[in-house]
């Protein structure tokens, strides 16, 4: 049947209307179970959000950080570059005329051709190579529970789109020719590839040409209509999910997680224990996920061995939010329990979807936020998991009902009397607001440096720097409290909130305006998550407010070392906040330094084992310590000293080295201690 005659047109418009009534009668169900999740603002700034869409989705900023993503980006381009040329090869059959010339010229035709053929063969390249990756180099990050499934369906896809660009090319080689003996016909030339593959049907009539020309137009348009049926069922999925995930991306500060709605009355359970306990964006990132593998990649809990992967997580729940969900939709979950007791609907979501050691062996480190190409929120899942469990069923690992009950005794994790915070600075030269009144800075000194005896050190040579540059600062000395950073990522949000607010209540006492700390977890909970409760300031980490006193002349490093230092960027203080400059022209200030970066650095750097609240947490599970990871990615760069930025990191560095007995060879220091030695401040 020749497409674009009478019956095929019909034929065709009836296929046509019927595969794409299909497909969004399933978009439209997909969309019902996304909205069966909580409701959730995301259509703020909204030209930012299309901005976005240019830069993330059109130019595939974040898929292109790999080399493979140049590949994906080929394929992207020649997708929609072939979509085009689907809507002349639809509308011809409809009607044999049609044709893109006649509306937009020869030139622009041509022009148009011509990047199409160029497209669809760098394409081919580009599918080879996806097929070599996958099923002869095997990288770590494509691996699944059912790779056997797995690389069936890449294959089917891969596999499509390469039958799809072949036919492509048969369709136009024919059509080259039935031009060449048709009155006022016109194929344009520059189509270089078409026009040199249409030698393969040269000395054919023209009755066998239109034959062929039927039989490549008509496969051409049943693969790419199959192709949009199989779509929603397949791991393609994100293909519908992942630019309305790009869009609805967070716009708030990655550092910042959710407040809870302690004083409603009306909520029955807090945390997430149920598909339908997550927001709708939430439901929407697992649709967008294209298991490309990159967050598990970089993520340190997975690559130690833990029971932890970011990409099998959202896996994971994507099949049960489908499949639930579609029984949730057909108000059937009650018989479906009643009648398959071990079925989908009777599955809990913690426990079995996601196992308690998984949702526990987080590090909250951001590093497979960073690198996820559609922007999946993972940790933010994690957490409220988290807070279900410690709030609603009071499951957490042993060690933390300690520390949380040292908290609500005395503000600190370590239980120490609080009224001994402030004896750190007995001997050195600084104020208590209560005895200075109202100063320019206020230095929130932490729970680290204020008990800690390796943490006081930090403390200290942040003390004699900012006297040394004549800044005008006070402490709170036995009035500060804890600032609850790492309750709220264990999961008792009630207790941050609690913590949050007296502290708050404190420093807006004091009229505070600004805020200089040494630790980046309470960096980044004072400047992105205080302001949910009205705790609204200029904050400061001091390796930016140190770095801003170098360049300013206030403090000048003339004491020099002969040292190889490698500095590590705390997660808090890189990902979250985007502070990587400042350490580092800080550093390089100092003379003689030689500064080495590991291999995994800046955005990409390993996690020290830490965060969300691991600092408190036994690892015994996995291959290897986290922190111990972390260190002989360090010692790699034969380094005499260890630079940090968190106090943290400086005690899991510290323990680190003892586990390799380098504690002797190797110093661990932090940003301040180092330029305080350069400078030589006067208290010494």
């Amino acid at each position: 049947m020749q497409p674009g005659h009478f019956p095929a047109n019909v034929i065709f418009l009836i296929v046509f209307v019927a595969a794409n009534v299909f497909f969004l009668l399933t978009i439209h169900k997909l969309y019902k179970i996304v909205r069966l999740g909580k409701p959730e603002d995301r259509f703020d700034r909204a030209w930012e959000r299309i901005k976005g869409l240019a830069t993330f989705v059109f130019g595939q900023r974040r898929v292109i950080d790999e080399p493979a993503g140049w590949g994906h980006l080929l394929i992207f381009w020649g997708f929609i570059i072939i979509t085009i040329g689907s809507i002349e090869t639809f509308g011809a059959g409809i009607y044999h005329g049609f044709a893109y010339w006649k509306f937009l010229g020869k030139g622009l035709t041509g022009g148009l051709y011509l990047l199409q053929d160029l497209l669809c063969a760098a394409v081919v390249v580009a599918l080879f190579v996806a097929l070599y990756r996958r099923f002869v180099l095997k990288p770590q990050r494509l691996s699944y529970e059912d790779q056997r499934a797995a690389n069936l369906d890449a294959g089917i896809i891969i596999g499509l789109i390469l039958v799809l660009i072949v036919l492509l090319f048969g369709a136009r080689a024919v059509e080259y020719l039935l031009a060449q003996g048709e009155p006022g016909g016109y194929f344009p030339k520059a189509a270089f590839v078409s026009v040199a593959l249409s030698g393969l049907f040269a000395g054919y009539s023209e009755q066998v040409l239109h034959g062929w020309y039927s039989f490549f137009w008509w496969a051409h348009t049943l693969v790419i209509l199959g192709f949009l049926i199989y779509i929603p069922f397949s791991k393609h999925l994100h293909l519908l999910g992942a630019i309305p995930n790009i869009f609805f991306r967070r716009s708030s500060p990655i550092g910042e997680l959710t407040k809870m709605d302690l004083e409603d009355e009306t909520v029955e359970t807090y945390g997430v224990s149920t598909i339908q306990e997550f927001t709708w964006k939430q439901l929407l990132d697992l649709y967008a996920c294209t298991e490309c593998g990159r967050c598990s990649d970089n993520c340190p809990a997975d690559l130690t061995g833990k029971p932890l992967s970011p990409k099998l997580t959202i896996h994971h729940l994507k099949e049960h939010v489908q499949k639930k969900g579609n029984m949730l939709l057909s108000q059937r979950e009650a018989a479906a329990e009643t009648s398959n007791p071990e079925g989908e609907a009777a599955k809990a979501l913690i426990g079995d979807v996601c196992v308690e050691d998984e949702i526990w062996s987080c590090t909250t480190c951001g590093n497979c936020m960073e690198h996820c190409p559609v922007f999946i929120e993972h940790i933010d899942k994690y957490v409220d998991m988290r807070r279900y469990l410690v709030l609603m069923e009071s499951k957490f690992p042993g060690e933390i009902q300690t520390v949380l009950r040292n908290w609500e005794t005395n503000s600190n994790p370590w239980g120490l009397g609080f009224a001994s915070r402030g004896d750190w600075a007995k001997d050195l030269r600084v104020k208590t607001l209560a005895e200075a009144g109202e100063v320019e800075y206020l230095y929130y000194v932490g729970c680290s440096s204020s008990f800690d005896e390796r943490g006081k050190k930090i403390a200290s040579a942040m003390v004699k720097l900012l006297n040394q540059s004549g800044v005008d600062f006070g402490i709170l000395g036995t009035e500060e409290r804890c600032c609850g950073e790492t309750a709220r990522r264990i999961g008792n949000e009630y207790l941050f909130q609690t913590m949050a607010t007296e502290l708050i209540e404190i420093m807006n006492g004091y009229k505070v305006r600004k805020i200089i700390t040494t630790c980046p977890h309470g960096y980044n909970c004072l400047k992105n998550e205080y302001p949910q409760f009205g705790g609204n300031w200029e904050i400061y980490h001091h390796s930016e407010f140190l770095a801003k006193l170098v360049k300013e002349g206030k403090l000048r490093p003339k004491h020099g070392m002969d040292k190889n230092l490698v500095f590590h960027d705390s997660c808090y203080l890189g990902r979250y906040n985007s502070i990587y400059e400042e350490p580092r022209s800080l550093l390089k200030s100092i003379p003689g330094v030689r500064l080495s970066e590991m291999d995994r650095a800046r955005n990409k750097a390993f996690c020290c084992g830490a965060g969300g609240g691991r600092m408190w947490m036994e690892e015994t599970l996995g291959d290897q310590r986290i922190n111990e990871a972390r260190t002989e990615q360090a010692l790699v760069l034969g380094p005499d000293i260890v630079g940090v930025s968190c106090p943290f990191c400086t005690t899991m560095f510290e323990d680190g080295l003892k586990a390799r007995n380098m504690d002797d060879t190797v110093e661990v220091l932090d940003i301040a201690e180092l330029l305080a030695m350069a400078v030589g401040t006067k208290e010494d």
